[in-house]
């Protein structure tokens, strides 16, 4: 047995909980933390040319300015519409989203449904390639669509109008975990729409595009914006860091692999020689319990998750990563050198102390669980915590959230160091149909099939 300095034992699981440092004179350190989560059991969340001054006055520093690409090369690009799959989901993210949840007007009937979805696919087919819809005032605001993308997501209230057998069973609420302080007008809709964009103007545009389309259908249930790094921040690729400054999405399967068909979309690509990520090599059959119309789609489980700022300023480095079991700078784990390093939950240190707690964020969600469990992470950041509230917009791929989802989350709910400083506020779930071919509709498969 590993020795250890022990400060408690959780109730609900029985984990021993370890710490290396008591941390700063202020706020949070691991020694508090671990302290605070060991008598509570849980916590509250779920799963960055000018002028300068010198001796002789004012002096021109233009020559010290870095270069910038003025071509708004960025700006003509476009991701395809009409494909196997909707877009907005393997596509790599943008800068900028918007989520807008929409309710279905009382009386409104399967014709009228599919009116308004022909009327939807034909305006975001146009948006998403750079024109205006035929009702477009301002064609000229979509003319730059800077990898637009649109993608549609159905609930149970718009599902059931093609008839009761059509929805399927977890096609509702998740469960109430004890982490949730959830708000009922962030937990309803009918319709999703995911807008997501490289140009804040050309996404607001269009999603009041497709607001003119659906206001003689459906009412707003409730909207959130999100953001990421400013295109050309960064590298393509890189992960993207959340507001506690954290990389967020390294263990993401990569766009276009094996693991991703199977993980994402249920089922396998039949490729002659695929390659598996270190999870190892996920079933094949996860899409099996899709219904016919869902085929080439998959599911979405919505969060919406307040990060409290306030009291992660409190928190020592040392305390923030034991909490998350990575380094902040690298996002490493405790355990490695680098970001994509393997966790080695099992790894001590030169005192032979646990180097990732068991009760951390990456080993709660990562350690003891099959290549089956895992997700596809696409995540936007809200606000500021400067007076007003912060968070962030967790969506969650997967083709089965019973065999996925679920494991991950009840867990998360169960224990996690990160629960301090989080809490989910928002919660919803969403059938992600299949993409189409020119001239059919978005959910064609559902009304026609």
């Amino acid at each position: 047995m590993r020795p250890t300095e022990t400060t408690g034992i959780t109730k609900t699981t029985g984990i021993t909980v370890t710490t290396e440092s008591n941390g700063g004179p202020h706020g949070f350190s691991r020694r508090r933390l671990i302290a605070s989560a060991a008598a509570g059991g849980t916590g509250v969340a779920g799963a960055v040319a000018g002028f300068g001054v010198g001796r002789g006055g004012l002096t021109a520093r233009a020559e010290a300015a870095p270069s910038r690409d003025l071509r708004g090369a960025n700006g003509s690009v476009t991701e395809p519409f009409y494909a196997p799959h909707q877009a907005g989901v393997e596509t790599p993210p943008q800068a900028h989203a918007h989520f807008l949840a929409l309710t279905l007007k009382p009386g409104i009937k399967a014709a009228e449904v599919t009116r308004w979805l022909r009327l939807l696919t034909a305006d975001a087919a146009a948006l998403t390639q750079g024109s205006g819809p035929l009702a477009d005032s301002e064609p000229e605001l979509a003319h730059e669509p800077a990898r637009l993308t649109v993608t549609f997501g159905f609930g149970p209230g718009l599902v059931k109008l093609a008839g009761e057998t059509s929805v399927p069973t977890w096609l509702g609420p998740l469960e109430k975990f004890p982490i949730d302080d959830l708000d009922p007008d962030r937990c309803t809709g009918d319709l999703l729409l995911q807008i997501c964009g490289d140009d804040p103007l050309t996404l607001a545009h269009a999603r009041r595009m497709l607001w003119k389309d659906s206001r003689n259908f459906a009412e707003v249930a409730w909207q959130r914006d999100g953001f990421r790094r400013s295109y050309g921040s960064q590298g393509e690729g890189q992960t993207q860091r959340n507001l506690f400054g954290q990389l967020d999405g390294t263990a993401n399967p990569g766009p276009g692999s094996e693991d991703f068909a199977r993980i994402i979309w249920g089922q396998g690509t039949r490729g002659a020689d695929p390659v598996f990520s270190a999870h190892g090599e996920p079933p094949d059959n996860l899409g099996a319990h899709l219904p016919e119309w869902m085929r080439g789609g998959t599911t979405l489980v919505l969060r919406d998750i307040a990060m409290n700022l306030d009291t992660w300023d409190q928190a020592d480095r040392p305390a923030r990563e034991f909490a998350t079991g990575r380094t902040l700078n690298t996002g490493a784990p405790l355990s490695g050198a680098d970001e994509f390093d393997v966790p080695d939950f099992e790894a001590v240190d030169k005192r032979g102390l646990t180097k990732i707690s068991a009760a951390s964020h990456v080993a709660r969600a990562r350690d003891g669980f099959g290549p089956e469990t895992q997700i596809h992470r696409r995540t936007f950041n809200y606000g500021t915590g400067a007076g007003e509230e912060a968070g962030l917009m967790f969506a969650s791929f997967q083709a089965d959230i019973d065999r996925q989802f679920l494991p991950i989350q009840r867990r998360l709910a169960e224990v996690d160091l990160l629960n301090e400083w989080t809490t989910p506020i928002g919660s919803t779930v969403w059938a992600i149909p299949p993409g189409i071919k020119e001239g059919e509709y978005i959910g064609q498969s559902l009304f026609e099939g």
